[in-house]
């Protein structure tokens, strides 16, 4: 009898011993789920160890972050006609000069410089050099126009023409000297055209003005036409 009693007493010991270590072991069980364990790495934190002892997380940087990218080029557009400020046109100019001393037919060249301030005015400088008939004896007729003003234009990059017109002032110096006035003047440009763009660098002008000049104390009433390329830059 007593043995038994000893044997069950012995049985219930290792059943409840195994029971405690079992629940030790097992704490990370609630209510039959399991609880994920919290892990540093997969969190992205680093743990680091401090002078005095302690730990503290630090943000590990994300290995997946992508480097920055370069800053765009930037471009010579600018407002929203997106094109280039500046035109230089060259061309062939016909200048027909009528005056009480002589008239004369001349031929040469243009040129002009275009600074555009915003979308639709720019600024412009402009010279015409130009020879033409003899006059008086043989002498050849020779002409220089120097102006500078404003320009207006209806500038869209969608599309292939751009017409503009401009008003200018500035001098004209007349070639041969007559007795009734000197060779230079003043001079009023005022007149339009159209350009034809052909790329993004390169157009092709035709244009015609009115000059109004001041010479031999007398005023003239002069026109000229031409044609030529436009270079943006």
């Amino acid at each position: 009898m007593k043995r038994l009693v000893l044997a069950v007493i012995t049985i219930l010991g290792s059943a409840g011993l195994a029971a405690a270590q079992d629940a030790g072991l097992n704490f990370n069980t609630l209510n039959g789920k399991s609880v994920p364990r919290f892990t540093a790495a997969s969190e992205g934190i680093q743990l680091v160890s401090t002078a005095n002892g302690d730990t503290v997380g630090a943000p590990l940087a994300n290995p997946t972050a992508q480097p920055a990218l370069p800053r765009p080029e930037p471009k010579f557009y600018y407002g929203n006609s997106e094109d280039y400020r500046f035109q230089l046109g060259v061309g062939y100019e016909y200048v027909r000069f009528r005056s009480a001393p002589f008239n004369a037919n001349l031929s040469g060249l243009h040129t002009s410089l275009t600074y555009y301030l915003n979308d639709w005015f720019a600024l412009e400088g402009n010279t015409v050099a130009a020879f033409g008939t003899k006059v008086f004896s043989g002498a050849t007729s020779k002409y220089f126009l120097y102006t500078g003003g404003g320009r207006i234009a209806w500038r869209d990059a969608r599309r292939k023409y751009e017409p503009w017109m401009h008003l200018l002032v500035g001098g004209l110096h007349m070639i041969p000297q007559t007795a009734v006035g000197g060779k230079n003047g003043f001079a009023l440009q005022t007149g339009a055209g159209v350009d034809l763009r052909f790329n993004s660098r390169l157009s092709f002008r035709v244009e015609g003005d009115y000059v109004r000049s001041q010479l031999y104390s007398q005023s003239q009433n002069n026109f000229q036409f031409g044609g030529g390329a436009v270079i943006h830059f």
